[in-house]
């Protein structure tokens, strides 16, 4: 398998798993967006179509990705799924993940922290929630008071905010956790 550049803006490097060409991981450098997701589609699916089951995205070097990239990997597990093949990205950088978490993916696809995670996910070895119980309970959206007034607030994803009453500078943490900003 060779190396793909679309657009000089992703660079995608395929590498075989183990000895059978049915799983690869693509090493994903560069951006994702509405300027190269199509043709990034167009060279995956073909991939899949070609025989590929499993796919693990190493996602480390990904260091953009818009709506339209989040599509495409929606598109491609769609794909894997009617054949049967499983998906999993790992090495997501922090602003990536928060696209993912933002538009509520971080839910939909497995996810791992690292290359054999991941593999352990499409293998299905490993779960991609696998948390004690008292953390598997959703934590958004959130109510809380303000650090700052003791103001009820409520928030319905991790960040800084602002608060409405003393204009005090709050972060909410993806567990859910609330300090002063």
């Amino acid at each position: 398998m060779e190396e793909i550049t679309i657009k000089d803006s992703l660079k995608i490097t395929p590498l075989q798993v183990g000895e059978n060409s049915s799983t690869v991981q693509l090493v994903l450098n560069g951006y994702l967006d509405t300027y190269n997701s199509p043709e990034f589609q167009t060279h995956i699916n073909a991939m899949i179509n070609s025989g590929v089951q499993n796919i693990i995205f190493n996602c480390n070097g990904l260091n953009y990705i818009s709506s339209t990239g989040i599509g495409a990997f929606t598109a491609f597990l769609k794909l894997l799924k009617q054949k049967k093949g499983e998906m999993a990205l790992f090495g997501l950088q922090k602003k990536v993940m928060e696209v993912f978490q933002l538009l509520g993916f971080t839910k939909f696809f497995k996810i791992g922290s690292s290359f054999e995670e991941a593999l352990g996910m499409t293998k299905g070895e490993v779960k991609s929630e696998e948390k004690p119980a008292a953390e598997s309970k959703p934590v958004f959206p959130l109510v809380f008071h303000c650090p700052h007034c003791e103001k009820k607030l409520k928030s319905s994803k991790p960040g800084k905010f602002r608060c409405s009453g003393c204009k005090g500078i709050i972060e909410v943490d993806d567990k859910g956790n609330v300090k002063k900003g």
